[in-house]
């Protein structure tokens, strides 16, 4: 009646070691450590880079714990921040000197032996709050996003009346309004249909200014929301580019609100790093220079700017007089990255472009030979001409190279900008909190005691009232602990202050299914039942009321998985993971327990479960 077979108690004995393993390179901690990988496929990490980092450690008198090639990556584990960070420093030297091509980034591994590796068993990864780390709060210029998207627009429809010949006296834009002016009646009618037919996103008005006929087009509504929509996740897609360009493992990127976004970066040292690279906006365009005789004069500063014209800077101060018309954006590239003039061993920045840019490019050139090309970076909407040199030959392949006045830092932060792709619309910090490794580590220590007296309360109030039963209870709840920790390790769960509430609520969630089994039990001892047939029953009858109540409780923990966000969403999973560890534990781990103990007597006379309280019956009454 009361005898599992053996299969049953083989599941409970696998289940007890795999949780065992993996659960286990949470207790070993963290140490600081600094990981070299490659950065362009051309780069290869292999032993003779292996090599050159040992060399340079050990010329710098800093020595690792340890040093190994892990996969297509170099990890040089360290004793303390301190040298971590001097480690970085000569590493990134020691690379530099021959190719830009590697990312040395900072990086806490885990201490857990190498047999636990090949196993894959990881720990958990840590919340910022628990971790340490940077938070930022980001504000999306949706205005700007606007702009652009009217500037594109302007662009396009200029193209468009020129190839269908449709003269017009001129198209300006005013923030996110495109204003046209006509001279002729038959050109305002033919350009009404061009925008009604290619441009079904502005809203057109008419109006009469003079003797001309002007159309003022604006973005709908609706599109406008479309285009701040894309912009929000274009930047976030950016974002998560660029963070993983810093090496960060587990970072939280969401959207907060219509134009918000929340970064979060646990684990990361340099914060002023990341904090460069995720408020810079750096967008390329290829544009003409505009070389007529006003463009001169206003180059020398004797003339105004042309129309249809713009003045930029060059890194030494000149002045060059570009086109508007973008003839290509960074949108076109594939790949970008830094390098060295093979002539004058000045640093660069390669780009590949996509297909349509190559054709476009190799057209230009072609079209435009002894012409000067300006090619134009822009950051915080300021732009900068990083180089305007004359087109000698048609440029095809691809493969375009860019220099002018930048240091080899330089040429690297632009070439990283520039691969992880460009932000539809800048943004600016609004908000920002730094969280120390050592207060993360304060935050563990208050978790981890929380959830640790918690459990030793439960356990001793469990053991001294139902006794034996009590402990075996108390066995089924450690194992359900067990269970989950591996659980999260596996799924590579982030662990936050709030998933360490839901593990200490877990506990009281988890025992509360033992009580009501317990007590069933006792309710059978009451009722006269043999101490065999009082644990069957009361496992049987308990079942029913534990899954009910654990089903209601899951499916509130859904709704806070399917509808919370940040801590509500980091709770919400381990409150779900540990309803169904608990259902595990507390009533088939438990009952083996049971079983195994008593399930072999077969003449059982009493069983130990505290003090059964039996009714005394009541003298009858005479008359």
């Amino acid at each position: 009646m009361n005898r599992y077979p053996s299969w049953k108690y083989a599941i409970i004995v696998i289940a007890w070691i795999v949780a065992g393993l993996y659960a286990l390179p949470n207790f070993f901690g963290e140490s600081p450590a600094v990981q070299i990988s490659s950065a362009k496929p051309a780069v290869v990490v292999d032993g003779r880079t292996l090599a050159k980092v040992e060399d340079a450690l050990r010329k710098a008198g800093i020595t690792a714990e340890r040093v190994a090639l892990d996969g297509a990556s170099i990890r040089v584990r360290l004793a303390d921040t301190s040298t971590q960070l001097r480690a970085k420093d000569v590493i990134a030297r020691a690379l530099a000197t021959e190719s830009t091509g590697y990312v040395v980034a900072l990086h806490l591994l885990n201490r857990s032996p190498a047999w636990l590796s090949t196993l894959r068993a990881s720990p958990m990864y840590l919340g910022l709050d628990l971790r340490g780390g940077v938070h930022f709060m980001l504000q999306v210029d949706m205005q700007a996003a606007l702009a652009k998207r009217a500037e594109s627009q302007a662009g396009d429809l200029r193209t468009s009346l020129r190839e269908k010949n449709i003269r017009h006296a001129g198209i300006t834009r005013t923030r996110q309004t495109i204003e046209l002016r006509f001279r002729d009646t038959s050109a305002v009618v033919a350009a009404r249909s061009v925008l009604q037919d290619e441009f079904a996103d502005l809203v057109v008005q008419e109006q009469s200014q003079g003797g001309d006929v002007q159309l003022v087009a604006t973005i709908r509504p609706e599109a406008a929301r479309r285009v701040q929509e894309q912009a929000l996740k274009q930047n976030i897609t950016t974002l998560h580019n660029r963070i993983n360009e810093l090496g960060v493992a587990e970072p939280v990127i969401a959207q907060q609100g219509l134009d918000r976004i929340v970064v979060q970066l646990p684990g990361v040292q340099d914060t002023a790093k990341a904090k460069d690279i995720l408020g810079r906006t750096a967008t390329l365009e290829v544009r003409m220079v505009d070389e007529s005789v006003e463009a001169n004069a206003a180059e020398a500063g004797t003339g105004p700017v042309p129309y249809g014209s713009e003045s930029y800077k060059e890194r030494s101060g000149a002045i060059v007089i570009v086109k508007k018309q973008v003839i290509l954006t960074g949108e076109n590239l594939t790949d970008a990255q830094p390098g060295f003039d093979s002539q004058t061993q000045e640093p660069t920045v390669n780009l590949n472009l996509d297909a349509k840019g190559t054709r476009v490019f190799r057209d230009v050139t072609r079209e435009n030979v002894g012409k000067r090309m300006a090619i134009l970076l822009f950051e915080k909407g300021q732009g900068e001409v990083v180089t305007a040199p004359v087109i000698r030959t048609e440029i095809g392949g691809g493969r375009v190279q860019i220099s002018g006045r930048m240091t080899t830092v330089e040429a690297h932060d632009i070439a990283l900008l520039l691969r992880s792709g460009s932000l539809a619309a800048p943004m600016d910090i609004i908000e920002e909190t730094t969280i120390g490794p050592s207060l993360g580590a304060e935050n563990i220590a208050k978790g981890f005691h929380s959830v640790a007296w918690g459990f030793l309360a439960v356990a001793l109030f469990m053991c001294m009232y139902y006794m034996l039963f009590g402990v075996f209870s108390s066995i089924a709840l450690a194992f359900n602990l067990l269970l989950l920790v591996a659980v999260l390790s596996m799924l590579q769960a982030t662990l936050t202050l709030p998933g360490m509430a839901a593990m200490a609520l877990v506990l009281g969630m988890a025992i509360d299914a033992n009580v009501l089994i317990n007590e069933r039990v006792r309710e059978e001892l009451r009722s006269g039942a043999a101490p065999q047939l009082a644990i069957h029953t009361g496992y049987e009858r308990a079942w029913a009321t534990i899954f009910d109540s654990n089903i209601t409780t899951l499916i509130a923990g859904l709704a806070l998985l399917a509808f919370g966000s940040g801590p509500v969403r980091g709770f919400a999973v381990v409150h779900c993971l540990g309803i169904l560890t608990s259902m595990f534990s507390a009533v088939f781990f438990s009952r083996g327990l049971v079983n195994l103990w008593y399930g072999s007597r077969s003449r059982l006379q009493s069983v130990s479960i505290g003090t059964v309280w039996r009714p005394h019956p009541v003298p009858p009454t005479t008359a």
